[in-house]
């Protein structure tokens, strides 16, 4: 099926080894003043990337990231510092920080795990989502505002359900403008967008965005589409958490959560 036409350019401009300017493509959903924070946690994944690049320890894999949200993301330059928590040959802690205008705003933390040959005894759901070249694109722009779902490409694998959608993501954009990113932080940059597929409630009406991501991966991601399988749940108290089966071409790659605020909008 083909895609909708969607803009080209990409979500962030290098202005040097830790800064960058974020573009209309990466404004968010709930306020067009604010990034959407997923094409950043694919900014902080390369930023971790770069840190960690020509090490001795390479061999290392990104196995789980957490990132906390701490305020206001402001459409506007932010700098990312990186240092490494608890370094190791088998295992390794990554930490990142994002500051805008000198405050942070986003926390950070990465598992690296040794990379070994475990194919004797790897096992687990063998299920794969139908492929997205046979599925329709979806204007999940007529739900959500904002430069980043207007770019995005999301094909649904089948009719969307409040609190339940099964879902492919994929842009054309590059994540930093001129710059080559690694197939994982390209595969986090689309993430985030779990929350937005599945919205139990119009958000117009009720507001519910995530403060956290949190990333499990079995194994790494490739290919250019990020696969969601997601589930919202909203409790009784104003708490609610987006669940999700990650996948990509191959099957299932790991589970994402992110916690929600659940409030009515005046």
């Amino acid at each position: 099926m083909p895609s909708p036409t969607v803009p080209r350019g990409s979500y962030f401009e290098a202005i040097d080894d830790h800064r960058y300017k974020p573009t209309q493509h990466a404004s968010g959903a709930w306020d067009p003043d604010e990034q959407h924070f997923s094409p950043l946690g694919g900014l902080i994944a390369h930023a971790i990337d770069r840190h960690r690049a020509g090490r001795p320890d390479e061999g290392l894999l990104l196995s789980r990231i957490s990132y906390d949200i701490l305020g206001r993301l402001a459409l506007d330059e932010c700098e990312i510092r990186v240092e490494t928590v608890r370094p190791g040959r088998t295992i390794e802690l990554v930490e990142a920080v994002v500051r805008i205008a000198g405050r942070p705003v986003v926390r950070a933390r990465a598992w690296f795990l040794a990379a070994l040959d475990t194919t004797a005894v790897a096992g687990g759901p063998e299920d794969r989502l139908t492929p997205p070249e046979s599925l329709t694109a979806w204007r999940i722009s007529d739900v959500w505002p904002g430069g980043y779902v207007a770019s995005v490409d999301v094909r649904p694998v089948a009719p969307p359900r409040p609190g339940r959608t099964t879902a492919w993501i994929s842009t054309p954009l590059e994540l930093v403008g001129g710059v080559p990113v690694g197939p994982v932080a390209s595969y986090l940059a689309l993430v985030d967008t779990a929350n937005g597929i599945a919205a139990r409630q119009p958000p117009g009406t009720w507001m519910f965005p995530n403060v956290d991501l949190t990333v499990h991966l079995h194994r790494q991601p490739r290919g250019a589409w990020t696969g969601l399988d997601t589930s919202v749940t909203f409790g009784p108290t104003g708490q609610g958490l987006t669940s999700t089966v990650l996948h990509d071409i191959d099957g299932a790659v790991g589970h994402a959560s992110q916690i929600l605020t659940v409030r009515p909008l005046p």
